[in-house]
């Protein structure tokens, strides 16, 4: 199913989408509707693998095209962000609306959940104003026959004068239906037959403004509901509509004064601009319930106790906030046991054909210089990278996706919304913070879904205060070596999880403290209204969960990192092999570091380490070891009691361990993440401020241990 060419290029009208167009017969096809519908399994599932990801021109928003085959045609689905509404107050809503509008799809299929019909028919209404070209997709039929709940699809779709197709999405045997529906649809030419009626004085305005609008545009996109959208005074599409339709489209004569009539009218009715959206929303609500009156049937109300049982377990006071922490503790320790044989299986296999290249260089009497800088430099960094970054993102990133494939993720913001909403800011910045333990860049990158430009901004500049998986190495090894070292087997594994839970629950606390602090001097501010839904618990797809976040997640971060990791191997090996005196770069940059490190706990070999670290977090402690052994390239001894015997030998104490975890758990985000920051906010103020507040901390958190522990020892 599907076609992997791309050979043609077509940009969708004004809506900034680029189309990967085989030829100029491929369909395109709008995939659109509310959040936790099954949207996104009906996409992979018609899609396969012939499908590929980005992010909308200008905006922050993610967008997916994919491909399938039907009656022997080629159709070209776009997934659009989900949305309960298009009177866009979020990115997401500006870019459904927008495609819809302006990218001309050739058929859409609107989304919704059986379940709870009636909530998402007003979609479908508002998709049905601007296309004739409809199908409805009332998904999640086996959900909601359990609730006891049945659909009529058929009267429904004579209703409405489009087709309405039951699916099951984890059931591909129910989408061949849907499939045939759209391609139908692309060929429709007959205007839509359904509208929904609105208040007298509303249709009285619209009928002085559409025969204007059908004579300017010709009907594209329909002038009934531009007509309401020019009413409604919204900036964002006013300007759309500039773009799409001409600078001059709004200052046509004709144009305006129709708009002054209709506005007059509307006024002279008592109706302002707050007034018609709230009349237009009332009557979306009123028609999608006359809708559904003899359409839904209850046929036996079911109770559904699993779910009431289990959200009183996790969502509940008593019991909410230690489940989520025995989670956290458990999938820590998945993944730290189920990255540490493939770790060590990579790099064995890597650092293997590092002696291939050291082979080839000498037969091709290479200089030594030149291997150093591209083998033991360049290659022995980005292989240490991926060795160690990517099995526990491998790990942690399936594990993420499953918890929210199954329906966890909300409760979790559910959960935090309250801790949140004291620090004024928004409950969906759980969702974040706990992407950032895979990678805080993907963390930042699901800030995405924070409407408010304050909160969101909240939610990147202290996701870093919670360790990534890259900071998991160096956490991981401290804990083992100086407070986890007695135990043996699986219990030093448990203790590890257990001692790492504690490190990162207090990484959370500070990211309360400086969201709090942030909200109540830079980013001054009340926490915004936001709809928060439950999904029923459902059962994961395990194979498309691994496939989309290992390559929508884990391999879109190891790309960033390998990138910015050649520059760092290239640096480090220099550092440790020019020399000025008789002294290494590295140990001249170290000695320079003593005195402040020195106020830390930690020493200049730490700090230094923790500067060339920057690209990435993993090679902290291989470049600890290397200077330490006064070798040219990274180091590590072989076990825990190895590590152990080198650091003692340089002056290390559990106290050097302790300020060593503050530091490693607070300071500047790696190279990867910065970048990520940049890109989300465009700023180079903000990306700064990022960088400063964890590092303020870790530093502020180590002088007053290190301090702390000093005086005790004098007064002892």
């Amino acid at each position: 199913m599907g076609l992997t060419s791309h050979s043609t290029g077509t940009k969708a009208l004004d809506s900034g989408l680029v189309i990967q167009r085989q030829n100029a017969e491929d369909k395109v096809i709008a995939l659109a509707g509310n959040p936790n519908v099954g949207k996104s399994t009906i996409f992979n599932s018609l899609t396969g693998m012939k499908q590929h990801t980005g992010n909308w021109p200008g905006k922050t928003v993610a967008n997916a095209q994919g491909r399938y085959t039907c009656e022997g045609r080629t159709c070209i689905l776009v997934d659009l962000p989900g949305t309960y509404s298009l009177m866009a107050h979020s990115a997401e809503e500006e870019i459904a609306r927008n495609f819809l509008c302006f990218g001309k799809p050739d058929a859409i299929a609107v989304v919704c959940d059986a379940s709870c019909l009636e909530r998402n028919l007003n979609l479908v209404l508002q998709t049905m104003e601007i296309s004739s070209r409809v199908v409805v997709c009332v998904n999640l039929t086996d959900e909601a026959e359990k609730k006891g709940i049945r659909i009529q699809t058929e009267l429904l779709s004579q209703k409405l004068g489009v087709p309405v197709i039951p699916t099951v999405a984890r059931n591909k045997k129910s989408l061949p239906a849907l499939t045939h529906a759209l391609c139908r649809m692309t060929q429709r030419t007959e205007p839509s037959v359904y509208h929904v009626r609105y208040p007298e004085p509303v249709e009285k305005a619209l009928s002085i403004l559409i025969p204007v609008l059908q004579e300017k545009t010709g009907g594209q996109p329909d002038s009934r509901w531009l007509a309401l959208r020019l009413l409604d005074a919204d900036d964002s599409l006013l300007g759309e509509m500039r773009h799409g339709l001409g600078d001059d489209f709004l200052e046509d004569k004709n144009m305006k004064d129709a708009l002054k009539q209709a506005s007059d009218l509307l006024l002279k009715s008592g109706i302002d601009t707050e007034a018609f959206r709230d009349l237009i929303t009332a009557s979306l609500v009123a028609e999608a319930e006359k809708l559904c009156q003899d359409v839904v049937l209850m046929e036996r109300p079911v109770y559904q106790f699993r779910d009431w049982k289990l959200d009183h377990l996790l969502t509940s006071r008593l019991f909410g906030y230690p489940a989520m922490i025995l989670l956290l503790a458990f999938l820590l320790w998945l993944t730290i046991t189920g990255a540490n044989y493939p770790s060590q299986a990579l790099a064995a296999l890597l650092f293997r054909f590092q002696d291939l290249l050291t082979a080839l260089s000498g037969r091709l009497h290479a200089p030594e210089w030149l291997h150093g800088m591209l083998v033991l430099g360049i290659y022995r960094v980005v292989a240490w990278v991926v060795s160690v970054m990517l099995p526990p993102m491998a790990v942690f990133f399936p594990l993420f996706t499953l918890l929210e494939d199954m329906g966890y993720l909300p409760r979790l913001a559910y959960n935090l919304d309250k801790p949140f909403q004291c620090c004024h800011a928004c409950g969906k910045q759980a969702l974040c913070m706990a992407m950032g333990f895979g990678c805080n860049a993907a963390g930042v990158t699901g800030c995405r879904i924070i409407d408010s430009d304050r909160e969101r901004l909240l939610a990147i500049l202290t996701n870093s205060f919670v360790p990534c998986n890259g900071r998991f190495p160096t956490l991981i090894a401290l804990i083992a070596i100086f407070f986890a070292g007695m135990s043996k087997g699986l219990w030093s594994s448990f203790l590890c999880a257990l001692l790492l839970t504690l490190m990162i629950l207090l990484g959370i606390g500070m990211t309360f403290a400086v969201t709090w602090l942030l909200s109540v001097t830079l980013l001054k501010g009340m926490p915004s209204a936001f709809t928060l839904e439950l999904p029923p618990y459902r059962r994961p797809q395990v194979g498309s969960v691994i496939v989309r976040s290992i390559f929508d997640r884990t391999l879109f971060v190891l790309g960033r990192a390998v990138a910015v990791a050649i520059p760092a191997g290239l640096l480090i090996w220099i550092m440790a092999n020019v020399t000025a005196g008789g002294t290494s770069l590295l140990e001249l940059c170290a000695s320079f570091l003593d005195p402040l490190a020195g106020l830390m706990g930690l020493d200049g070999v730490i700090l230094i380490a923790f500067l060339l670290g920057f690209p990435a977090n993993e090679i902290v402690m291989p470049v600890i070891f290397m200077a330490y052994l006064s070798q040219g390239t990274l180091m590590e001894p072989g076990s825990f009691a190895a590590m152990k015997t080198l650091l003692l030998s340089h002056g290390w104490t559990w106290m050097t361990a302790v300020s060593m975890l503050l530091f490693s758990l607070f300071h500047w985000p790696c190279s990867t993440t910065l970048l990520t920051i940049h890109k989300e906010t465009k700023s180079l103020k903000w990306t700064a401020l990022a960088a400063l507040l964890p590092t303020a901390a870790g530093i502020l958190l180590c002088m007053l241990f290190t301090g702390a522990c000093r005086i005790f020892a004098l007064i002892g």
